[in-house]
């Protein structure tokens, strides 16, 4: 049975940051041509290109200050992971090796490709939101982990 916790649910916080991560990813496309795909901006860096690099690193460390930036003006969240380190190492490679065949993530195609109404990435959304749904069933009702 899942429960709410009412008290920290925040619907106006997180349709901000849903409007704000739709904006920038229109702003991304419109002024740079580019889809707003982290594992392909990320993969970028790993097998770098002459003069393409230093957006992709502003990218990136844009991702790993904003949090920190917040950190200065409110707390951060605790986050409670009922997973172990092998767990988490396992689910990490699995969703890296998923980005790879999908040829995206889900902010890739998710966000990017849906709003430009790719039949791709209809597809690769519904696969990935599927066998996440499926994942959590097995795990939580029938491993009972």
């Amino acid at each position: 049975m899942m429960n709410i916790d009412w008290s920290a649910f925040t619907p106006w916080s997180a349709l901000a940051g849903g409007v704000l991560i739709g904006v920038a990813a229109g702003m991304f496309v419109l002024l740079n041509g580019r889809i707003a795909g982290i594992s392909g901006i990320l993969g970028g860096l790993l097998k770098p290109v002459r003069g393409d690099a230093a957006w992709r690193v502003a990218f990136i460390g844009g991702l790993l200050i904003a949090p920190l930036s917040h950190a200065l003006i409110a707390a951060l969240p605790r986050p409670q992971i009922d997973a172990g380190y092998g767990a988490l190492v396992l689910a990490g490679l699995l969703v890296g090796i998923g980005t790879r065949y999908g040829s995206g993530c889900t902010s890739g195609h998710g966000v990017c490709g849906l709003s430009r109404l790719s039949p791709r990435s209809l597809v690769a959304t519904l696969a990935f939101m599927t066998a996440g749904f499926a994942t959590v069933f097995v795990i939580r009702h029938l491993l009972h982990v």
